[in-house]
């Protein structure tokens, strides 16, 4: 385990298990979701381009073995700010546009005498040029496609992850309280999105819906209206709240995704309103908010305690959007600090 001194909130218990039912001697990430879920760190800026972009010659990596230290492999420019905020300690740096990060790994690979083991890479974020680089440099190694188990090690929370989704929930919704009072007709949505932006940053935030990352964002959707809202605007929200309120009802252990979905399908069917979308919510976590279990048609995900989703059943400008917290029974609401009884009027 990594002793830099930040607890670590990834589920290490679960990776372990994980690997061990897979055989895996350690895993090696690459993508910005399992990259910051292991590191415990978010790249800025263009360093972030890095993790999203697979033929990038400036890539990073974490390699976690099943036993011993967990290693970051990145190159000198992203040095320091790994040391700083890493939870791993051990850091090992190669020369971008001199020495490749893959041959780099495939080294430390070899110098931790799992030359000829089985290792966990991610078959969706790795490029098939680099997956060759590896194999070729190791050629006894086993190379195992982790990117679903991976995503299945992540979609049960530790506690921390748990405090620190709901933080972030809080300060999305303090920061939707705050703005929404602000906007004024005849203003753009984007002057009114530069205010919450940057609501959200004085507060301590570092994501933003895609525009910044962290190891956590808040995913809330809250409906304004400017002026009195009409009849057929107050019919519009209750329908849509009452389908979103049912919708969580329903997101319960045992209950698969698919499932949900067409539970929410039907309830529109219900009101005369053919359900289009193609999801009615997500599982949270980091670097991309949006993530397994995705609450789609077919989707044979069984629901379990521990997963956060943000739940969001949709239909043109109508879109509410809460976290809730799968458990033993009802689902906990994570976004309670902005009311949604009823539209917020402006």
């Amino acid at each position: 385990m990594p002793n830099h001194g930040r607890s670590v909130l990834a589920n290490i218990d679960r990776l372990n298990a994980f690997m061990d039912r897979n055989g895996l001697a350690a895993v090696a990430v690459r993508t910005g979701v399992n990259f910051t879920y292991l590191s415990g760190m978010a790249m800025p800026g263009t360093l972030a381009r890095h993790l999203d972009i697979a033929s990038t010659v400036r890539g990073f990596m974490v390699l976690w073995p099943r036993h011993g230290a967990p290693v970051i492999v990145l190159d000198a420019f992203a040095e320091k700010l790994a040391r700083r905020e890493s939870w791993i300690a051990q850091v090992e740096v190669y020369q971008a546009y001199e020495k490749s990060l893959y041959s780099r790994v495939a080294e430390l690979i070899a110098d931790a005498g799992l030359a000829a083991a089985r290792i966990g890479f991610e078959q969706d974020g790795l490029s098939a040029a680099h997956w060759e680089e590896i194999q070729c440099a190791l050629p006894r190694l086993e190379m195992f496609n982790c990117s679903r188990m991976m995503d299945e090690v992540r979609w049960i929370k530790t506690t921390g992850e748990i405090a620190q989704q709901k933080s972030a929930a809080d300060l999305l919704d303090d920061v939707l309280a705050e703005i929404f009072p602000t906007i004024r007709d005849g203003e753009t949505e984007r002057d009114v999105h530069a205010r919450m932006v940057a609501a959200c940053m004085r507060r301590g935030a570092a994501y933003v819906h895609g525009i910044l990352n962290s190891s956590c964002p808040g995913h809330q959707s809250r409906l304004a209206i400017l002026g009195p809202p009409s009849a057929e605007q107050m019919r519009g929200y209750e329908l849509t709240l009452e389908i979103h309120r049912k919708t969580i009802d329903r997101c319960q252990a045992g209950v698969t995704a698919g499932e949900i979905y067409a539970f929410a399908v039907a309830e529109f069917r219900k009101k005369g309103i053919d359900y289009t979308a193609s999801l009615v919510g997500h599982g949270m976590g980091p670097w991309f908010h949006q993530q397994e279990p995705v609450l789609r048609r077919g989707s044979a995900i069984v629901l379990e305690k521990g997963m956060i989703l943000a739940v969001e059943p949709q239909r043109l400008h109508w879109h509410l959007q809460d976290l809730v917290l799968i458990g033993d029974g009802a689902p906990q609401l994570l976004s309670d600090k902005f009311a949604i009884d009823q539209p917020f009027v402006i």
